[in-house]
């Protein structure tokens, strides 16, 4: 067995902070507890069984307290293929009364295209066992291009029951401004697909309609903090990852602005060049590579409520964010030692990470 894969209880004590410099404390105990194929996402059940996509098509059940892990019947078929495959995962804000999953993927089109999809199906849970039924498709990707990279596909619930999902400019650059597209920008819908009429550009109709916010590249993490805002983590080009505090209507730029350079060095102007586009809470440059946004509110680490995480993928971190009035700024970086895919937070309180070649590891406090 590759020494990744093995279960073992440790102890993370040095902190990389956003100066590169290390502190020598002991942030937390890192406890191996399962692992998977590929994982990308995970939602936890009210029941406190863990909901685990896998890239290649697989969504797994996975009982904590028994450390079984079953597959569940009826998932769509999944593009998987350079970014693509499996994506998100998550619960209506009624899930308890409705059963209700919401899931993100890549689909194949006609000439070799596609695009990321959203589906909903009712989860049946019996017996240990799991099924999707009812699955439909609720949102894709207009137009389906060739290429497999930047589909984005997060999925948030915000405190209004609405559906916000996060659409990559499928690195085809300009459709980050076009708005007969969906590409490049995060999407709000009604929890059926269907459009709200209070959508910023719903006047203008078709994918238009979509939009809640436009100049993305490929944001990999979407969540809502405490007090009800949207934020977005997503990568830059050749530099330039970028955290946003997502507002209606707001354009953030991409291609036109970024504080990176396109790959092989030319230039793109910098945010402080275009001050009508949002800039961003928090740059990167060096980057960390984002995969994934959390935003903490639990009694495990109370000393960290309120600060956003970020799964790093090549800087093989966990990043802190503190957000306060004077703004938002990278507090502490955790070297995880492995890419991390995903985090959340558990209904214990402990943080949740999924790392890219497989293992699901819990957080806790130092000797918890």
């Amino acid at each position: 067995m590759p020494d990744y894969m093995k279960l073992a209880v440790v102890t993370v004590a040095l902190v990389a902070c956003s100066d590169n410099s290390l502190t020598a404390q002991s942030a937390f105990t890192v406890t191996p507890i399962a692992t998977f194929r590929e994982p990308w996402a995970m939602a936890f059940l009210p029941d406190g069984r863990l909901l685990v996509t896998e890239k290649r098509g697989a969504l797994k059940l996975h009982t904590l307290d028994t450390g079984q892990t079953v597959d569940v019947t009826g998932t769509p078929a999944v593009e998987y293929a350079g970014q693509g495959g499996f994506g998100d995962v998550a619960l209506h804000p009624q899930f308890a009364s409705n059963g209700l999953v919401y899931l993100s993927y890549a689909e194949s089109g006609e000439r070799g295209t596609a695009g990321a999809a959203v589906a909903r199906a009712r989860l049946a849970l019996d017996s240990g066992r799991g099924s999707l039924e009812g699955l439909s498709v609720i949102w894709r990707q207009t137009p389906k291009v060739e290429g497999r990279g930047h589909y984005g596909h997060r999925i948030a619930f915000g405190p209004d029951g609405l559906l916000y999902i996060s659409s990559g400019e499928r690195q085809k650059f300009t459709p980050a401004q076009d708005m007969q597209q969906n590409l490049g920008k995060i999407v709000r819908l009604n929890d059926d697909g269907s459009v709200p009429a209070d959508n910023p550009f719903a006047a203008g109709g078709g994918v238009a309609s979509q939009v809640w916010s436009l100049g993305h590249r490929n944001p990999l993490g979407l969540a809502f903090d405490g007090q009800g805002q949207l934020w977005n983590v997503e990568m830059g080009p050749q530099g330039g990852d970028e955290l946003n505090r997502v507002q209606r209507g707001a354009n953030y730029g991409y291609p036109i602005v970024s504080n990176g350079s396109h790959y092989g060095g030319a230039d793109i102007p910098d945010h402080d060049t275009r001050p009508d586009f949002a800039a961003p809470a928090v740059w990167w440059n060096p980057v960390i590579s984002p995969s994934s946004l959390m935003f903490y509110d639990g009694s495990v680490f109370p000393q960290w409520r309120g600060n956003a995480f970020i799964g790093g993928l090549s800087s093989q971190s966990l990043v802190r964010i503190e957000i306060g009035a004077g703004g938002a700024r990278e507090a502490e970086r955790f070297r995880m030692g492995e890419r991390i895919r995903a985090v959340e937070q558990g209904p214990d309180g402990a943080i949740w990470l999924l790392e890219e070649r497989g293992r699901l590891l819990k957080l806790t406090a130092p000797g918890g």
